[in-house]
């Protein structure tokens, strides 16, 4: 049985980042979107990929960057990983990939089976695919609105190596999750979270330990 990766998104304070890294998360996410309630500063993220730095891969979210951020991203918090979840194309992401030398977590929306001809598209740019549940019609955020797509849509799939799974994920329903899919990698964000954008070291720590000792 291949061992889990975890990865804990949306992170904006050191206790709730020191609970992930305790819990022994192996990514941990800051997201830099506005319009998001788990959004950080670059100053603020600067802080928090230091304090990780060494113990965990560092992600930073993005939402369609541009070049302009992306530099200045690189710049300040120095991450290991670049998550895309907008529409980028295949072609900015290979792009985004060059330019800023760091490889690229895709976020890829899911909703139906039609949904993943997309993927081998990205895979061949992408170091890593992510399968979040597609976000419902006129919702602000892209993901981490706490839904979870058909995870039945994927059996017979053949995914690349390291694809992770989000969306509606919590400690309750992620051993079935992982087990239903075959995958070996998660990402969570509002199943860890007492209300949008608070995360809860005690749900953290729960949801880590549930995904290791996955059925």
């Amino acid at each position: 049985m291949a061992e889990v990766h975890v990865k804990i998104c949306g992170l904006s304070t050191e206790a709730t980042l020191d609970a992930a890294l305790d819990a022994g998360a192996d990514l941990v996410g800051f997201v830099h979107f506005p319009k998001s309630p788990r959004h950080v500063s670059l100053e603020k993220g600067r802080g928090l990929a230091g304090r990780a730095r060494g113990r965990a891969q560092r992600v930073v979210l993005l939402v369609d960057p541009d070049d302009v951020l992306l530099a200045a991203v690189a710049e300040t918090l120095d991450p290991d990983w670049i998550q895309l979840h907008g529409k980028e194309s295949p072609q900015r992401v290979a792009e985004i990939r060059a330019r800023t030398r760091r490889p690229v977590l895709k976020a890829v929306g899911v909703a139906a089976a039609a949904d993943l001809v997309a993927l081998p598209d990205y895979a061949e740019v992408a170091d890593r695919l992510l399968l979040d549940a597609k976000p419902p019609p006129g919702a602000d955020l892209p993901g981490g609105n706490g839904r979870s797509f058909d995870w039945d849509i994927l059996r017979g799939v053949v995914l690349p190596a390291g694809t992770m799974l989000s969306g509606g994920l919590d400690a309750e329903n992620v051993g079935t999750a992982l087990s239903r899919t075959g995958l070996a990698a998660v990402d969570v964000s509002s199943g860890v979270e007492i209300r949008p954008g608070e995360k809860d070291p005690a749900r953290i720590t729960a949801f880590v330990a549930a995904a290791r000792r996955r059925a």
